[in-house]
């Protein structure tokens, strides 16, 4: 049996995440939602606007693969990514150590064990406009994320399941 792919979900401002007759609650940046051109490294917000979804990073020593039709990358506990505005790497994935600043996807919490990379400041990358702005798993309470979108697990499975190349996340107001 095929899943039929969906083009466009959208989580909106208000916590609501849509797409392909779904309906989740999400989280989303705890500076809230500002246009893209207002975007800035750190501030905490989640840029509106209309992003492709890239490929799912997920931790194999916790989670199986997720079925989806998008390219699929199991994380490493030497995987990172590069935050620092003025590297050349930034906006981009990175092998620790690193000697710029950085995240690690590789957390102790459970948020990145599945991890869909949005296509927002990487074509082309513009220094100091956001990084590492992802669709990843919520934490328990739905606390605000640091700009990305965050659902739950099952969730997130479930929307990954309907992805395919050329799908996108919409965040809106």
């Amino acid at each position: 049996m095929t899943t039929q792919s969906i083009s466009r979900f959208i989580a909106r401002s208000d916590g609501t995440f849509t797409g392909g007759g779904l309906t989740f609650r999400c989280a989303l940046g705890k500076g809230g939602v500002v246009d893209a051109s207002d975007k800035r490294e750190g501030d905490g917000a989640s840029p509106i606007g209309v992003w492709p979804i890239r490929r799912v990073w997920y931790r194999p020593d916790r989670v199986s693969a997720p079925k989806t039709q998008l390219d699929i990358v199991p994380l490493k506990p030497s995987d990172g990514w590069c935050d620092a505005s003025a590297d050349p790497l930034y906006n981009r994935p990175v092998l620790l150590p690193y000697p710029a600043s950085h995240e690690e996807m590789w957390k102790p919490e459970a948020v990145y064990d599945l991890v869909a990379e949005l296509g927002y400041n990487d074509d082309p990358v513009v220094p100091g406009l956001g990084s590492a702005i992802f669709m990843h798993i919520a934490r328990d309470n739905y606390a605000p994320t640091e700009g990305c979108v965050a659902l739950s697990q099952p969730d997130l499975q479930s929307v990954l399941e309907l992805c395919s190349p050329g799908s996108e996340i919409e965040i809106a107001r």
